[in-house]
């Protein structure tokens, strides 16, 4: 089962011939479908690590709980193999109080680390000895399949070492998202399949009925590429078509994970014999799971299709609810257009309070959050009428928590309109008010949501000891938020204390996906505190991450050249500098990799490139100045330090070099005045400063003699 070929993508209008494709490469070992109408966001992965995770779980139980939350986020189902996920405030809640929400960007760090589980399980066996190597995935209907799992495809193509796990691609068209179509054109070789004669053509014996093949696609799920069957589907009564999707759905349901409820399930009854009744009940099922777990493409895609079967006059309630589901998720995914677009809509149609309350929300976190040009007026004025429309819920308990929840919108308003103080009343107002007029078991979520918001107000205006011990507080509530431990190590930093903000980096790391930005901030605390293997390994998986996080690379290459391996920084760097990409920092740093590996004329070029983007790029001019002043060139060293000096302002590096080139070229007065500026300035090395000094006024005086 092993050839030549890396990663490949297969493309051909129907399955069968991408499977005989398929094995004139040698084969797979695991094939799954990806198509979203039966297996929702996450189609096909589950049947992986329905494969992957009981032998990982037998063998290395460590690796499947540094990755549990991926798991199980996924896959609900695996908690009958490898045990529950922790238990967290938002899980423990019921599902009419929670109101904390999670971004697409949560959906990138779970398949992140859905692929990091993979990567790691295939590497131990790989040591091991064990398996057949490599081992080969084929994942079928990717162009069919949602863009969770799409994204989750294009990681793993990009981070996996086709020698150990090889994936193959198969699609039956060439034409895929930006993302996914550029990594298998980066990582994979295309090949076509060969086209073959359908299935059920007159050469493949006696003809089914119309009724036989439409059951057949009905059965695929509407996945089936057979022309035979589909014709038969669309030729067969239309009763006689929803009875086969009623039962298709009646058999599924009898052991359906929430994958199927989200994909093949809704499916089913939006065809059935009761789309509005049965059809709508499954769409908002579906869409409820959805919300709460992030999965924001899946929710805009059933939102809408679930506001199509509503009529707008007769099912308000659910038409406002898939629509605002919808809208809110659109912004998760950039589309801001759409999400306004929706909430106006609802605003023409409906004079009911509650929609108009939710509309203005909506509205005014756009203008203060998500638009380029943000407009806080506005979202203030919409913010408060959002208030003023909480008000009118008759119930006390509900009424006390919605105003509470429209204030801290307002708060948040406040912030960014500069207002720290008036944004800190609000919020402890809120909090007081829950008390008085809430029960202590009710919207425990939007309490800690509060308090998050009152320690970031007391962080933001300074208010240090008070912010480290309102999140000491959030984490004791929910130690698996992993926020909570990022903003408290935030706070230990600006304190000094960087041993508590490395143990909360480590505790965050811990009980949180693969966050790029948590490695980068732990990268960092470690190469303040001297741990500069750590360091390295942080900014190196950060990168792994997300190549394109260009702090985290620039902090690579530089902390590598700082240990000595120029070869390794000169490759970071490059990868950074692909595709015509002209960072300063990076090309700075690729010139003094090349400059420590003998390559004086590269090292300038990339100087040289480096300020023909940023003219006046200090660390640029500085180093082309040491690389001219190693060769011998010492007055343009003196006239890049002297641009240097005057863009950048006083510094002592700067000086002390400049200083040290005047004295070689017998300006000893011009070289005494730098180093006595540089003398002049905080934390320099006031020893060698003066033995220089000096060295240059016994020069001037030997000259003036």
């Amino acid at each position: 089962m092993v050839d030549a070929v890396g990663h490949a993508w297969i493309t051909g209008s129907r399955r069968a011939d991408r499977r005989r494709a398929v094995e004139a490469l040698g084969g797979c070992h695991v094939e799954v479908s990806c198509h979203r109408h039966f297996g929702g966001p996450y189609a096909g992965v589950p049947d992986l690590l329905h494969v992957v995770a009981p032998v990982a779980f037998r063998n290395w139980p460590e690796l499947v709980e540094m990755h549990r939350v991926e798991l199980l986020y996924a896959v609900p189902e695996l908690a009958e193999t490898i045990g529950p996920a922790p238990a967290t405030l938002v899980s423990t809640t019921p599902h009419e109080e929670r109101t904390r929400y999670f971004g697409n960007s949560l959906i990138r760090t779970m398949s992140h680390g859905l692929v990091s589980f993979l990567l790691g399980h295939h590497r131990r066996l790989a040591r091991g000895g064990g398996g057949t190597w490599p081992f080969i995935v084929a994942f079928e209907h990717v162009d069919a399949a949602d863009p969770t799992a799409q994204e989750f495809l294009a990681l793993l193509l990009r981070r996996s070492d086709a020698e150990l796990l090889r994936v193959i691609v198969c699609s039956a068209s060439t034409s895929l998202p930006a993302d996914l179509d550029s990594a298998v054109r980066a990582y994979s070789e295309h090949r076509a399949a060969v086209e073959s004669v359908p299935e059920h053509g007159p050469a493949q014996g006696p003809r089914l009925s119309d009724d036989e093949l439409a059951a057949a696609y009905v059965q695929s799920d509407g996945a089936s590429d057979d022309p035979a069957e589909y014709r038969g589907y669309l030729a067969i009564n239309p009763g006689r078509r929803e009875r086969l999707h009623d039962e298709r759905a009646d058999e599924l349901m009898q052991a359906a994970c929430w994958g199927v409820r989200m994909g093949a399930i809704p499916y089913h009854r939006e065809r059935g014999s009761d789309p509005a009744g049965a059809g709508r009940h499954a769409l908002r099922e579906a869409l409820e799971y959805a919300v709460s777990m992030g999965y924001s493409a899946t929710t805009v895609d059933l939102g809408m299709r679930g506001r199509a079967l509503c009529d707008p006059e007769v099912d308000q309630v659910d038409y406002c609810h898939f629509s605002a589901k919808a809208a809110a998720a659109y912004v998760a995914l950039g589309e801001l257009a759409k999400s306004e677009g929706i909430y106006h809509e609802l605003r023409r149609l409906y004079t009911l309070p509650r929609v108009h309350m939710t509309t203005s929300y909506g509205l005014a976190m756009l203008h203060t959050r998500f638009h380029k040009k943000r407009d806080h007026d506005l979202a203030k004025s919409l913010q408060n009428n959002a208030i003023a429309l909480a008000g009118q819920e008759q119930d006390p308990v509900k009424r006390a928590y919605l105003e509470v929840f429209h204030s801290n919108g307002l708060a948040l308003i406040e912030m960014h309109r500069g207002d720290l103080k008036r944004a800190l009343d609000l919020v402890t107002a809120g909090l007081e008010r829950l008390d008085r007029e809430v029960p202590a078991d009710r919207y425990i979520v939007h309490r800690t949501q509060l308090l998050h918001n009152r320690a970031r107000v007391l962080s933001a205006l300074g208010r240090l000891d008070e912010a480290y011990v309102a999140f000491s507080a959030l984490i004791e509530v929910d130690r698996y938020f992993p926020e909570y431990h990022s903003d408290r190590a935030n706070i230990s930093r600006k304190r000094g204390d960087l041993l508590a903000a490395l143990a909360d980096y480590d505790q965050a790391i811990e009980v949180a996906p693969p966050f790029a930005e948590l490695h980068y901030n732990r990268g960092d605390v470690r190469a303040l505190i001297g741990d500069l293997p750590g360091a390295v390994a942080d900014f190196e998986y950060a990168v792994e991450l997300e190549p394109d996080y260009l702090d985290a690379r620039v902090n690579l290459a530089c902390l590598l050249l700082q240990a000595g391996n120029a070869p390794r920084a000169c490759r970071v760097a490059r990868a950074g500098l692909a595709g015509g990409n002209d960072e300063p920092r990076l090309l700075c740093i690729l010139g003094r990799a090349l400059q420590e590996l003998d390559e004086p004329i590269a090292a300038r070029q990339a100087f040289d490139r480096a300020l023909s983007v940023t003219p006046d790029f200090v660390p640029a001019l500085a180093d082309r100045a040491m690389l001219a002043y190693g060769s011998g060139d010492i007055e343009s060293a003196v006239a890049d330090l002297d641009r240097a000096l005057e863009r950048g302002g006083e510094n002592p590096d700067l000086l002390y070099n400049r200083g040290f080139a005047y004295h070689e070229m017998g300006r000893y007065a011009d070289a005494v005045n730098d180093f006595t500026r540089a003398l002049e300035l905080p934390g320099v090395d006031r020893a060698e400063l003066t033995h220089r000094r000096e060295l240059s006024r016994r020069a001037l005086a030997a000259t003036a003699a």
